[in-house]
């Protein structure tokens, strides 16, 4: 019977291993954490190739928007009346794991997240998006005016199986649990990415920038 070890460190995330032998045993020795990986060691020998890596049991979630961040130039309206604008816009939106680092594209953690997503599904995983627009952008006197999107995301949840040929912290397999965050497409689950324009009053230093650039309105 394997032996099966878990350990919990407030630092990372919870790590589990597979004893290297397939000897019986009556329990388990607490490791130190110098014994086991971290986290971004294992991924890192999955994306390196050093380990053999699978995604297992992919469960994805609800779709759901993404935060809000301003995708255009900021509309300065230092005259007395309205102004009206045209402002383009662009969002480019990748994936990150579940500490929220950024995952390489083109790389092989997103490649076999997508094998296991479509051996599961029957459908590829959005791994990056990219939109682009314009539209008219109003601000009032004494404001500025930008245009925000929030990209449509869902996750997908699965757990990081580690394979060495040869033992590696004295074992040849590692498990991590992880959730990945990407991008979805319009009409996904009946939702859609939302664009919004946003305006506040100026601060005190735009108002002096108005005076001293001169200019009744613009866009930087």
């Amino acid at each position: 019977m394997a032996l099966r070890r878990i350990r919990r460190n407030a630092s990372r995330i919870l790590v589990i291993s597979l004893a290297t032998c397939g000897l019986a045993a009556a329990g388990t020795a607490a490791a130190s954490a110098a014994d086991e990986p971290t986290r971004e060691q294992l991924l890192a020998d999955c994306e390196s190739g050093e380990g053999k890596c699978t995604f297992n049991d992919p469960q994805i979630g609800e779709p759901y928007l993404g935060n809000f961040q301003q995708v255009s130039d900021t509309l300065y309206n230092c005259s007395t009346s309205d102004s009206t604008k045209k402002l383009s816009w662009t969002q480019k939106v990748g994936s990150t794991d579940s500490v929220g680092v950024s995952i390489t594209v083109g790389g092989k953690i997103m490649d076999i997240v997508d094998l296991s997503v479509t051996a599961s599904y029957g459908h590829t995983w959005t791994r990056e998006s990219t939109e682009s627009d314009e539209q008219n952008v109003t601000a009032k006197p004494g404001e500025v005016a930008w245009i925000s999107r929030a990209q449509l995301m869902r996750d997908v949840s699965g757990t990081w199986q580690t394979h060495y040929d040869s033992p590696k912290w004295d074992h040849y397999f590692w498990f991590v649990p992880d959730t990945i965050s990407s991008p979805a497409e319009n009409g996904t689950g009946g939702k859609n990415s939302a664009v919004v324009v946003r305006s506040r009053p100026m601060t005190e230093a735009e108002k002096a920038s108005c005076e001293a650039g001169g200019k009744a309105v613009f866009a930087k």
